[in-house]
């Protein structure tokens, strides 16, 4: 892309690239794609604004998946922890031990070999 182009995408917040101490854009590779995006959008004839808007609008999606996602898993832990979703088991020495449901209890794993003697 021309210099100018990444001048006016900056500008128009289409990509936001890192600044060196000099001043100097760099590039990221997700900045890369996003810009991939740009050219390609703009090839199916979408104006500037109108690829801001679909990237501003991606970008919202992705945050709103990653937050469901996040509300999910707290749930699931809440649900997990109600009063009676909780499951009893016996220890090894007969205690009552409280754990969540659809977790088994680990028991200790022993094998006893056994040999029978012959006597002659």
């Amino acid at each position: 892309m021309h210099p100018q182009t990444l001048r006016q995408y900056d500008r128009i917040g289409l990509v936001s690239p890192g600044r060196t101490a000099g001043k100097s854009r760099r590039y990221s590779m997700r900045d890369i794609v996003q810009l991939r995006e740009v050219a390609r959008l703009g090839a199916d004839g979408i104006s500037l604004e109108g690829i801001r808007r679909i990237l501003e609008l991606e970008n919202e999606v992705a945050g709103l998946r990653n937050r469901v996602r996040e509300l999910e898993a707290a749930l699931a832990d809440e649900f997990l922890k109600r009063p009676g979703r909780r499951v009893f088991a016996a220890g090894v020495e007969g205690e009552v031990i409280s754990m969540r449901a659809g977790v088994r209890a680990r028991r200790p794993n022993q094998v006893v070999v056994w040999r029978p003697r012959y006597e002659d």
